[in-house]
């Protein structure tokens, strides 16, 4: 994975375009000017994602070939596999739970893998694949939303919350998926986008060149082209492009607000209302996210008691007030303190998935808890709005436009 000294990249946070030196292996490139890790030159980085999502893929399809959980109660054995926690909560008209569960634990990283293969098999071949670059963009924008690991801590959050009614045994297909989730996140560790778009755009030009005129060389016209579009830097080989850096996203600040302002509004059911409904011997009981915390913190629980609290409450609020404020000042064109709200997005884009581990916590307890009359678990009418909270936050993050951070006041005008 070597890059040419001509070579030029644009950083995604900042849009600030610069020269790319040649990399060592192993070294990273940085924005100079945001910090935002460009790319890594990964030794053997396309075998090696072949390889571990290949063992990813094992790893899940045992995963869904055994027994997941499985519970001693009163001298029954209860057990649900993977694919059980979809069927039981639809059963439980909770379908929109149900498939966010089954979409972000078992169909996006199946899709994940299926696009890397694509991808790479086409590339080692030295062939454009077609709409490579397209998927390798949808490949990228879905990466956030398979949850592998998130639904791993929900899974030990409620094994601990069921150790304290009876026995939980974990089945083989419960140590396939650990193994599923550490293959999966070692490749995430190889994908480098600027790398794969760059390797894409080169076959694209290759074929188009070889169609259209045969002998031309793709390094150089690529090269040109790059030259053409990006006017290139004669400083240092740095230099700031003021129409692409400063473009104003007109939308992006109206639909950041409109999802947050949503999420907001669908904060106070989520917090209010019960997460979560226990039955037992005829009496029912309603718990709602910061009520669990408060059971877990009596039953002695502390630190599943602190991830779900930091997860599901904390987490949220620093999302709202972070993106509130970085929304409001690229609204007003504040030019201070941008390093800092770089940091401060990049950090919030990172964290706002992990509040989806009690909605993980809640499918495993009311798919497995069904014991008629004995003691049944449902998903309390918070369980939909809460999600929502964390989807709606999730896509505002994504909405934002974090190059506006860097424009320069009243520069659109």
């Amino acid at each position: 994975m070597t890059y040419v000294q001509s070579e030029q990249i644009t950083c995604a946070e900042c849009d600030l375009t610069l020269q790319l030196p040649d990399l060592a292996v192993g070294e990273k490139a940085l924005c100079s000017r945001c910090g935002y890790l460009l790319t890594v030159n990964h030794p053997q980085a396309i075998e090696k994602i072949l390889a571990f999502s290949f063992t990813a893929l094992i790893f899940l399809v045992l995963a869904l070939s055994f027994d997941f959980i499985s519970i001693n109660y009163q001298g029954q054995t209860y057990t649900i596999t993977l694919l059980d926690t979809y069927f039981r909560l639809t059963e439980q008209d909770y379908l929109i739970i149900a498939l966010i569960l089954v979409l972000t634990v078992v169909i996006l990283p199946i899709v994940v893998i299926s696009t890397l293969f694509y991808l790479l098999f086409n590339i080692k071949a030295q062939q454009y694949p077609y709409k490579g670059l397209f998927i390798a963009n949808a490949l990228f924008a879905l990466l956030p939303w398979s949850m592998a690991e998130i639904f791993l801590i929900g899974v030990l959050v409620s094994v601990i919350k069921i150790s304290t009614l009876t026995s939980v045994d974990l089945g083989l297909s419960f140590y396939a998926y650990v193994l599923f989730a550490i293959s999966y996140i070692a490749t995430h560790s190889y994908i480098d986008k600027n790398y794969l778009i760059s390797i894409l755009q080169k076959l694209k030009l290759k074929s188009r060149s070889s169609t259209e005129h045969g002998i031309l060389s793709t390094s150089i016209q690529l090269n040109k082209e790059i030259e053409k579009k990006n006017n290139i830097f004669r400083d240092n080989g740095i230099k700031d492009n003021e129409q692409s850096q400063y473009r104003l996203n007109k939308h992006s600040i109206q639909k950041t607000w409109a999802l947050l302002i949503t999420a907001f509004l669908l904060y106070f059911p989520a917090n209010l209302l019960p997460i979560m409904a226990t039955r037992s011997l005829g009496k029912e009981e309603f718990n709602t996210v910061l009520g669990g915390v408060f059971v877990l913190w009596r039953e002695g629980s502390y630190p599943v008691a602190i991830i779900i609290f930091i997860a599901s409450i904390v987490v949220p609020i620093v999302k709202f007030i972070v993106l509130a404020w970085l929304n409001y000042s690229v609204q007003k064109q504040e030019v201070h303190f941008q390093l800092e709200r770089a940091h401060l997005y990049r950090i919030t884009e990172f964290i706002g998935r992990w509040s989806m581990v009690d909605i993980f916590a809640v499918a495993i307890l009311a798919s497995l808890i069904q014991l008629g009359t004995a003691m049944t678990i449902h998903p309390g009418p918070a369980a939909i709005a809460f999600c929502s909270v964390v989807i709606l936050t999730m896509l505002a993050a994504n909405t934002f436009d974090s190059t506006l951070i860097w424009r320069k006041k009243n520069s659109h005008e």
